[in-house]
């Protein structure tokens, strides 16, 4: 009898699909730096190095 618990295909990526707004010259940027393929990716490295970088730079709480 099969498992019917276990899920089928591909594991959760752990990523929530969200909208953002860029402006046309913005987006044609990306795309030629990355191609059309990899602009998500971009965006999401893009973030996470900001929020790195911000997080970063906030003064330490003793």
């Amino acid at each position: 009898m099969p498992d019917s618990d276990r899920a089928m295909g591909r594991p959760p990526l752990g990523m929530k699909p969200t909208t953002i707004r860029l402006s046309t010259d913005t987006l044609r940027r990306i795309e030629s730096l990355v191609g059309n393929r990899r602009i998500a990716l971009f965006i999401r490295e893009a973030v996470e190095n900001e929020l790195q970088r911000r997080e970063d730079s906030q003064p330490t709480k003793d």
